[in-house]
């Protein structure tokens, strides 16, 4: 081992190696740091932030939530903000969503663990408790935790953590620009490798995980049209999940208030997070289709799972002033007319 380098910070940093300028002031697409230097957000902060940095209707949304309660345990108590956010969302999803339900975490890899464990309980509560194994596929990914990790296809990310992780099968994700099928019916080419991957389970399939649009791993790949379209059948037609990760892809980022309403299909499980609070506040959520939710609500009568500050209040207030903000200034017809 080389000797050891001393450390910048008592902060427990993404690189010791590298220097992060200290951000203190944001505005529009614009971050300052301490000494005055100004840099223009690109990214949107790692594709969180993309209502803009200080938009003050937001903060003063979360202020007022905390003068009033800023935290109580979602085990015991639910709160005015949680339930109407709840329905603003499953509206904000569409009419494939009423009747469904909404889990607020922390966060986008909180959100997918939760939507994992929802799978499970699932086939559980209709007396499939053989079914466990979630499908994926390769080059995607779906969060840092052990089991987003699970069904990731990030291997830099998964590498050293690999025998901590159980494993499941992935599949080929559609790339049109190297296309493994030159893009001769590779529609229906990538989709019957869920099929294949499906069968090889030997009826232990719980759910299929995808990004509509693939983010970190590889970058803005847009599957063929028509592919979606067959995903969705051949997981209908095996009674599997489909869980559609919109973490990245969420809340208009596409021009559709959710990525897979550009195919016209319908996940039985939405994950959505970063521009769900534009980073102004730690928030992830899992909507859930009536079809789930009626599962479990008519079966065991709960769901054994939770996080100390899923729900959180001034977390939420968060969100429901950005979905506001964002609905108020048109944000989504904006992103569809650039397309």
């Amino acid at each position: 081992m080389d000797d050891p380098v001393p450390l910048p910070s008592a902060l427990l940093r993404r690189s010791f190696r590298k220097a992060f300028p200290p951000a203190v002031r944001g505005e529009g697409v614009y971050l300052w740091d301490d000494r005055g230097q100004r840099y223009l957000d690109f990214s949107g902060s790692a594709a969180v932030n993309f209502i803009g940095h200080g938009v003050q209707e937001i903060p003063d949304a979360m202020a007022a939530q905390a003068r009033h309660l800023e935290f109580v345990h979602s085990s015991q108590f639910t709160t005015p903000v949680a339930e109407e956010y709840a329905q603003d969302l499953l509206n904000f999803a569409g009419d494939n969503f009423q009747g469904g339900c909404v889990y607020f975490t922390s966060g986008g890899s909180e959100a997918i663990e939760t939507a994992l464990k929802l799978a499970r309980q699932y086939q559980v509560e209709i007396g499939q408790s053989e079914r466990y194994q979630v499908l994926s596929r390769s080059q995607s990914y779906h969060g840092s935790t052990l089991g987003a990790l699970a069904v990731s296809g990030n291997k830099r990310r998964r590498e050293i953590y690999l025998p901590m992780v159980r494993e499941f099968a992935q599949i080929a994700l559609p790339y049109c620009y190297r296309c493994a099928y030159d893009c001769e019916e590779c529609a229906r080419e990538y989709a019957e490798e869920l099929e294949r991957a499906i069968a090889l389970t030997n009826g232990e399939a719980a759910a299929f995980i995808s990004e509509p649009v693939s983010g970190a791993t590889l970058g803005a790949a847009v599957p063929p049209d028509g592919y979606f379209q067959q995903v969705a059948e051949i997981c209908r037609r095996h009674g599997v999940l489909f869980i559609a990760d919109e973490v990245m892809t969420g809340m208009g980022r596409t021009g559709r208030n959710f990525a897979v309403e550009h195919w016209s299909v319908t996940p039985d499980i939405l994950v959505t997070a970063k521009g769900l609070s534009s980073g102004y506040a730690p928030l992830g959520a899992v909507l859930v289709s009536k079809k789930v939710a009626d599962a479990i609500s008519s079966g065991s009568g709960s769901f054994l799972h939770g996080f100390t500050y899923n729900s959180h209040p001034v977390s939420l207030a968060a969100g429901r002033a950005v979905l506001r903000y964002l609905q108020k200034v048109k944000l989504v017809q904006a992103a569809d007319s650039t397309r």
